[in-house]
């Protein structure tokens, strides 16, 4: 008996004093898993690499796992890092929710915003859900469509802040966010490229990448056909997977299966995709574009804006 209570101490003992996470620490490993960098990281919370680097060793030492796979160039999460990521977002907002019982912003009021399909599923959470924390009497109406109908949500004042894709010159003034090169994608090893006349997939009448791919092809003299319609790129994807079609994208959503077009193809150039704001000027929009802005910040953020399996939920 006395053995078994030794035994049971020695084990008591090699049980860490503190089994408290520290909070700046976990916003931290999420930074590096936001930006992919230390570097970056620590910008983003105002610290040196070595002390993000220093609270990472602390968290591995109190999990006694390996969070993070590092080298020169690239971080990668581990299995263990996987599963810290989603409880360090749920603790960091329970805490940010909580701070803001106690400072509750004297801002309050209704909000119409109006973006497209695409960017109301992968970017439009996320920011709903920062505004929600930092000023809970906000409460914000959401208008989803096409490009062109955001255009005219804003111009005739139905929605205070707008958020579109667009090509080319804006035709309201509006804030360039985040540009990317458009480019024919196709199913890697597939058959629908080299189809004659070319089988589209597109979104619906009114999308700027649906009126760029037609002009393009246009312009070129190409012969097409529109084989596959959807309302958000993710339609499109799936028509893509099934060789179904071709679609011009933002090559932020090529992946190992989604490839761009080889040049044996001749497909013509594409222009660049840009996320572009656009407010009425009122304090609740000047505040909800700060926030944007602040979240657009991140390379990774503003590379995964198009896709909703790839944008953070929480940003």
């Amino acid at each position: 008996m006395v053995q078994e209570n030794r035994t049971t101490k020695s084990a008591a003992e090699r049980v860490p004093a503190n089994r408290t996470f520290n909070l700046d620490a976990l916003r931290s490993f999420v930074a590096i898993c936001e930006t992919g960098s230390f570097r970056r990281a620590a910008k983003q919370v105002s610290k040196s690499p070595s002390a993000v680097s220093l609270q990472i060793g602390k968290l591995e030492e109190l999990l006694d796992t390996r969070l993070l796979d590092r080298d020169a160039r690239h971080v990668m999460l581990t299995a263990q890092g996987e599963s810290l990521l989603g409880q360090a977002r749920r603790l960091l907002g329970l805490n940010d929710e909580t701070i803001a019982l106690f400072r509750r912003s004297p801002v309050a009021g209704r909000l119409q915003l109006s973006a497209p399909h695409d960017l109301g599923v992968s970017l439009v959470p996320g920011l709903l859900r920062r505004l929600a924390e930092t000023h809970p009497d906000v409460h914000v109406d959401v208008q989803l469509g096409t490009s062109e109908s955001v255009h005219r949500n804003i111009s005739e004042g139905s929605a205070n802040l707008a958020l579109f894709n667009d090509v080319g010159t804006s035709a309201i003034k509006a804030r360039d966010l985040f540009s990317e090169p458009l480019k024919w994608l196709v199913l890697d090893g597939g058959r629908a490229a080299g189809q004659d006349p070319l089988p589209l997939a597109v979104a619906e009448v009114g999308c700027a990448w649906r009126e760029a791919a037609l002009h393009a092809l246009q312009k070129a003299n190409r012969a097409y056909r529109v084989a596959y319609s959807s309302d958000t790129s993710m339609g499109q994807v799936a028509a893509l997977r099934a060789d179904l079609a071709v679609a011009a994208l933002p090559l932020s959503l090529a992946d190992r299966d989604l490839v761009e077009a080889p040049a044996h193809y001749n497909l013509p150039p594409l222009p660049l995709t840009h996320i572009r704001m656009a407010d009425d000027g009122t304090e609740l929009a000047k505040i909800f574009a700060g926030l944007v802005v602040e979240a657009m910040r991140s390379p990774r953020r503003r590379q995964n804006s198009f896709s909703p399996q790839r944008a953070s939920p929480d940003l």
